[in-house]
């Protein structure tokens, strides 16, 4: 029960971890392997059930992709898309930042915003060290494009799949109802973007010059395991669109091409394995735990049950709050469980009244996914792209990334309501 000890203990856990992970005083999957232990130790969630709490979609969706990025690294593709999009926009810094994160935007509507940031990543990381320039706004910027794109269709983001595969609405329904206001809220977040980094994409001329000089035809260094590796990739983005007619997780889509690749390719699995993000891959996992212990012991319910209470079966008041709870709930938790929960609490509202409930998916949807902007352990991705850059030498703090992740986000929620106000709740 909410009133319980252990529910009282699970609290102050919580909170005390998040309170260290934001204050970065120690590594974050320490703390969060440490905060994990403790709702274990302290009997307020039992080792199976910890286990159970896991979501091994994700993490072998992660480890997947991972592993053919990896390979595919070793053909030399990311420096040739690198060195290419530079010439392209002729070394201009801001240019290049667009573009990429353009590519971010459109991959992650029609893939998943983790696989799109796990190939994009690597390709950023080339250009801006060729120029000499902070990776950080380019990563940011990836970040908030990943997020946004990922909302505008089924199966951008987990939250828009598990909405889908509950309620029966479709690829069409959540393009036709989410991406146009996906597309203003994303030209204005790039609006902003400019504004805030403006003193920060500078380049110096020699360097634009020296870029143009490249050819980037001799970054291929292995031709036939580049085509290996756009056909196991091809592939799998493939199944990431059928998965559902083919009664395939994207997880085991993932894994499969990641295995035939490594079969293939005939690489040393050891170097492959070696190169994952394995810090990443077990934060991911003690944020399960910690996330899922607070689920086990009411707390996200209580929260979901507090939304829908006061509403009072009011469709406007209903719809504003379910997407601005979702929002800043998702910005600081993880957002499967929180839709988890809030789905059958929509639904029991359709039952119970007369109202259409399908505003209320759309502000679900748009509240989770976007809310993952907020902060850098708001979504998948941000958690990814994190570790990408802290392997690198680059590091981009909790509070660095909140000043200007989470201003953005409640804006594109400030256009969220407007966009839910005008076209549904008038």
């Amino acid at each position: 029960m909410p009133g319980s000890v252990h529910f009282i203990v699970a609290i102050i856990i919580f909170i005390s971890i998040y309170a260290i992970i934001i204050s970065e005083k120690i590594n974050r999957t320490t703390i969060a392997f440490f905060g994990a232990v403790l709702m274990i130790l302290f009997k307020i969630i039992g080792l199976d059930q910890a286990f159970e709490t896991i979501d091994f979609h994700t993490i072998g969706l992660l480890i997947g992709m991972m592993i053919m990025v990896n390979i595919l690294k070793r053909t030399g593709a990311f420096q040739y898309i690198a060195i290419k999009s530079a010439k392209l926009t002729k070394g201009d810094p801001w240019y290049i930042l667009v573009m990429l994160s353009t590519i971010t935007a459109i991959s992650s509507a029609l893939l998943d915003n983790v696989t799109t940031v796990l190939l994009i990543a690597p390709v950023t990381l080339v250009i801006t060290e060729a120029l000499k320039i902070n990776p950080i706004p380019f990563m940011v910027a990836e970040i908030l494009s990943a997020n946004i794109g990922g909302t505008a269709t089924l199966i951008g983001d987990p939250p828009n799949i598990m909405i889908g595969s509950e309620t029966g609405l479709g690829f069409m329904d959540f393009l036709i109802n989410l991406a146009p206001v996906v597309v203003v809220i994303y030209l204005i977040t790039l609006f902003m973007l400019k504004i805030i980094y403006k003193k920060h994409l500078i380049v110096q001329e020699d360097l634009k010059t020296k870029i143009m000089e490249f050819d980037e035809n001799l970054a291929i260094t292995d031709k036939t395991l580049l085509k290996k590796s756009i056909i196991v990739l091809t592939c799998t983005i493939l199944g990431f669109g059928l998965h559902q007619f083919v009664g395939l997780e994207t997880a085991t889509v993932a894994l499969t091409g990641a295995s035939i690749l490594l079969l293939i390719s005939k690489t040393d699995p050891e170097e492959i394995f070696h190169e994952i993000e394995w810090l990443t891959i077990f934060f991911f996992i003690f944020l399960f735990v910690l996330v899922g212990t607070l689920e086990e012991v009411g707390a996200i319910e209580m929260i979901a049950k507090g939304v829908v209470s006061i509403t009072q079966g009011n469709l406007l008041l209903t719809a504003l709050l379910i997407l601005w709870i979702s929002g800043i709930a998702s910005a600081f938790l993880d957002n499967i469980p929180f839709v988890a929960t809030m789905i059958p609490l929509i639904q029991s509202i359709g039952s119970l009244t007369s109202i259409n409930i399908t505003p209320l998916w759309w502000a679900l949807a748009l509240g989770a996914c976007l809310g993952g902007n907020g902060t850098l352990v708001g979504a998948s991705a941000n958690v990814v792209v994190a570790g990408i850059l802290e392997k690198h030498k680059h590091r981009i703090s909790f509070v660095e990334y909140m000043k200007i992740g989470f201003p953005l986000m409640i804006v594109s929620i400030i256009i969220a309501t407007a966009y839910l106000y005008v076209f549904y709740l008038m």
